[in-house]
């Protein structure tokens, strides 16, 4: 009785996981529309206001927001076929987040009209520097080393087939 329970509690919890994944494709893909549509409409307003350059590091900006979301719908798309996720997902999304920092923030300092001391702030982009270095070495040893798993994956694989064929001759 209280196997067939779990067995119950089980299957319900992996339908509920199947509709929340559901819903985070839905949420992903819409907001993949939306930060499109605001890239189409800060070109549009740069070319209004004749203001080319502010308006194309914004944009930058806005595509650093989609390549997030690309990453995590491929992590999604990943993990419904597979049902494995992968932690480098996160990393990367780090990553990307401190690079638009990197760009977006001194366009924003500058538009607003701020001073030459809150501009050039080096302890905060040091920091972010320091962040982006650490962050890419993660990035390094987690990919290394899961490369590393899935090379000794094929060689398990290759000498398994292999004594398999050995044993198959006459």
């Amino acid at each position: 009785m209280i196997a067939s329970f779990e067995d119950r509690l089980l299957s319900t919890l992996r339908a509920f996981n199947h509709i929340l994944h559901a819903f985070l494709a839905i949420a992903l893909v819409l907001a993949s529309i939306m930060v499109l549509w605001e890239f189409v409409m800060a070109v549009v307003h740069s070319f209004e206001i004749n203001n080319l350059a502010h308006g194309f590091l914004q944009a930058l900006g806005t595509l650093f927001i989609v390549w997030t979301l690309s990453s995590l719908i491929s992590a999604e798309i990943n993990y419904v076929q597979t049902g494995v996720f992968h932690v480098v997902v996160f990393i990367e999304v780090a990553m990307i987040t401190l690079l638009r920092q990197l760009i977006v923030e001194p366009v924003r300092t500058v538009t607003a009209g701020q001073s030459l001391e809150q501009v050039t702030n080096t302890w905060h982009y040091g920091l972010l520097l320091a962040s982006l270095l650490v962050i890419g070495i993660l990035h390094k040893l987690v990919t290394s080393s899961e490369k590393k798993g899935y090379d000794q994956e094929v060689a398990t694989s290759y000498s398994t087939l292999s004594d398999k064929k050995k044993r198959d001759l006459p």
